[in-house]
C-alpha cells in the first residue's frame, strides 16, 4: 500500500457523519422553502388521513380496492415522514449534519418504504384486473384473507434486500467527501462519495431497481393491457367510461411514480447531474404523495359520496 493509498483510509475511517447540502445553494430562498414544505407536509398528511378515516367508517368502502387505497395512503405518510421532517429541521436551523448511523437508517426505512410502493401498486393493478376481467369470480378470487396476505407481502417482500443493499452501500469507504449533494440520504450522492472502483455496487443497485421497479412495472402493464382490452370490448359507451373511471386514478399515479423512479435509478452513473437527481427525486417523494389523495379522491365518485354522507352524519 502506498503512502497516498494510506492516507486515503485513514480519511475515510474517520468520516462520521455526513452533511447534508439540500437546498444550500438558494440561501435567499430558505424561508419560502420551509413555509413551501411544510404547507405539502400538511397536506399529505391530511390527505392520506382523511381517505384512512373514510374508507375505515363508510361501509360503502369496504371492499377490496378501498382496503388496498388506506393501505396505500398509510404508506404514502411513512414514505414522505422518512424524508420531509429531515429537510424541515435542515432549513430552519441551517444544521445540515446528519451522523452516518442516521443517514444509513434513513435510507433503509427510504428504500424499504420505496419497495413497498412498487409492490404495492402493482397489488392493486391486480385488484382492476380481477374486477374488470372477471367481475363474476371477484368475490371469491380477492377475499379478505387473500387481501391481507397480499398487503403483508407488499408491506415485508422488500425488508430484507433493501436492509442488505444499505449494509453493502455503508461498507464502502468514503474519502471524496463527506458533503451529500441531495436533501436526503439516497444511494446515488452517497455512491459519488465513495473510494475506488464502485461498479460492484452499482451494478447490485441496477440489479435491485430491476427487481423492484421493472418487475412491478411490467406486472403492472401486463394488467393494463388486458384492462383495456377488456374495457374496448365492452358494449355500451356507458359502460367503457365507469371501467375506465375505476383505473384512471391507479394509471395515472403509477406513471408519476415508476417514471421518475426508474429515471433516477436506471441512468448510467455518467448520466447522474446533482440538480436534475433533486428534481426527479422531489417528484417521486413529496409532490406525487402530495396530489395522490387528491387524484384518488376528486376522480373517484365513490369517496366524494362517501365524504359527503360523513360530514351529512356530523
Amino acid at each position: 500500500m502506498t503512502c497516498e493509498d494510506m492516507r486515503t483510509e485513514d480519511n475515510a475511517s474517520t468520516i462520521t457523519e455526513f452533511v447534508l447540502l439540500g437546498f444550500s445553494d438558494l440561501p435567499n430562498l430558505q424561508g419560502l422553502l420551509f413555509g413551501v414544505f411544510s404547507i405539502i407536509y400538511v397536506i399529505v398528511l391530511i390527505g392520506n388521513s382523511l381517505i384512512i378515516i373514510i374508507t375505515r367508517l363508510d361501509a360503502a368502502l369496504e371492499t377490496p380496492m378501498y382496503f388496498f387505497l388506506a393501505n396505500f395512503s398509510s404508506l404514502e405518510i411513512c414514505y414522505v415522514s422518512v424524508t420531509l421532517p429531515r429537510i424541515l429541521v435542515n432549513l430552519w436551523t441551517q444544521d445540515r449534519n446528519i451522523s452516518m448511523l442516521g443517514c444509513a437508517t434513513q435510507m433503509c426505512f427510504f428504500l424499504m418504504l420505496g419497495a413497498t410502493e412498487c409492490f404495492l401498486l402493482a397489488v392493486m393493478a391486480y385488484d382492476r384486473y380481477v374486477a374488470i376481467c372477471n367481475p363474476l369470480h371477484y368475490p371469491l378470487v380477492m377475499n379478505h384473507e387473500l387481501c391481507l396476505q397480499l398487503a403483508a407481502g407488499a408491506w415485508i417482500g422488500g425488508i430484507p434486500v433493501q436492509i442488505g443493499q444499505t449494509c453493502q452501500i455503508f461498507s464502502l469507504h468514503f474519502c471524496n467527501s463527506n458533503h451529500i449533494n441531495h436533501f436526503f440520504c439516497d444511494i446515488p450522492p452517497i455512491l459519488k462519495l465513495a473510494c475506488g472502483d464502485t461498479w460492484v455496487h452499482e451494478a447490485a443497485v441496477y440489479v435491485v431497481a430491476m427487481l423492484f421497479v421493472t418487475v412491478p412495472f411490467m406486472l403492472i402493464l401486463a394488467s393494463y393491457s388486458k384492462i383495456i382490452s377488456t374495457i374496448l370490448s365492452l358494449p355500451t359507451a356507458g359502460g367503457r367510461a365507469k371501467a375506465f373511471s375505476t383505473c384512471s386514478s391507479h394509471l395515472l399515479v403509477v406513471l408519476l411514480f415508476f417514471g421518475s423512479a426508474s429515471i433516477t435509478y436506471l441512468r448510467p452513473k455518467s448520466n447522474h447531474t446533482a440538480g436534475i437527481d433533486k428534481l426527479l427525486s422531489l417528484f417521486y417523494t413529496i409532490v406525487t404523495p402530495m396530489f395522490n389523495p387528491m387524484i384518488y379522491s376528486l376522480r373517484n365518485k365513490d369517496v366524494i359520496a362517501a365524504l359527503k354522507r360523513q360530514l351529512l352524519k356530523k
